[in-house]
């Protein structure tokens, strides 16, 4: 099989674990013209890939994984003739094909993975706890915010500059959803995402967290700590807002679809009155599709 054949495959591969493991995500890429999805989908692709050496428990070498994708990346962004990159992974490839294509900085992914080793407990940059905000967006800038200037030159803007900043928020604000909505996850790994900090200041410790998951009883003061992590999340929605103005008209329904989906997180997780410590709370598909429809008619 040629490069090229292992490279479709990439995508392919991308597209499929965006539909099955991003399925808000997914939502808002099908919004996207099909020439700009694909970029999307080896972005998702990759990071999906690293995410399953870094999360999923079993992996013999972790650190090792990721250092090997690092080396593979690298490989197959320099081709040397004399390396056909019958080792380098599809998903690999694709991404690759991608950064050249849309001219994505490399230094974007050597921010990535290093976020995704500081994942790691065999690695020297490990941490399973964050004290501040400040703190956790050290974390972000690699696991969030450059996800967000990798988009970018994929679905297009028509000022890069002014669109930089939001693009930022918009990927913590992302990020910061999913620590919420996934707080009961990732304590099974002993793991806290929400600064430690800010938690004491509303009277919470890890035992009342963990005890909380145990029981499925989620105490105020958790509650209200939630409501404060909501609250700083929804001010990083409203600092991303402006740049969905400034993206490539054809892109701005899948954007506009993505933000209202993850932000409706936000809204079930109050609904529900913050008790998310036993259980993870979904957007209903009626108003994924609402969201979706609603983005596309009226093309903000």
């Amino acid at each position: 099989m040629t490069v090229a054949e292992r490279t479709e495959r990439g995508y392919l591969r991308g597209l499929e674990a965006t539909a099955t493991h991003g399925r808000t995500y997914y939502l808002g890429t099908r919004l996207l013209p099909a020439d700009r999805r694909r970029g999307v989908y080896a972005l998702y692709g990759f990071a999906r890939m690293v995410d399953d050496i870094v999360d999923v428990p079993g992996h013999p070498d972790p650190v090792g994984g990721v250092d090997a994708i690092d080396a593979q990346l690298s490989r197959a962004l320099r081709p040397d003739p004399t390396d056909d990159l019958s080792d380098v992974d599809e998903v690999v490839l694709a991404l690759a094909d991608t950064i050249a294509r849309f001219d994505i900085p490399e230094s974007y992914f050597t921010a990535f993975l290093a976020s995704m080793r500081m994942d790691l407990p065999q690695s020297a940059l490990f941490r399973s706890r964050y004290r501040t905000f400040a703190e956790i967006g050290e974390y972000m800038w690699g696991s969030a915010a450059v996800i967000g200037l990798q988009m970018l030159p994929i679905i297009g803007t028509l000022d890069p500059d002014a669109a930089r900043e939001p693009a930022i928020a918009l990927g913590e604000a992302f990020q910061l959803t999913n620590f919420i909505r996934d707080i009961g996850e990732d304590l099974d790994r002993d793991r806290i995402y929400l600064p430690t900090d800010e938690l004491a200041s509303f009277g919470v410790d890890e035992a009342m967290l963990f005890e909380a998951r145990r029981t499925g009883v989620t105490p105020p003061e958790v509650r209200r700590a939630l409501a404060h992590c909501i609250a700083v999340t929804r001010a990083r929605y409203r600092d991303a807002e402006p740049g969905i103005a400034l993206i490539d008209p054809r892109s701005r329904p899948g954007i506009r679809a993505a933000f209202e989906l993850y932000r409706d997180i936000l809204d079930r997780i109050e609904a529900v009155d913050h008790q998310i410590l036993d259980h993870r709370v979904v957007v209903p598909n009626r108003r994924r599709a609402r969201r979706a429809l609603g983005a596309l008619i009226t093309r903000r």
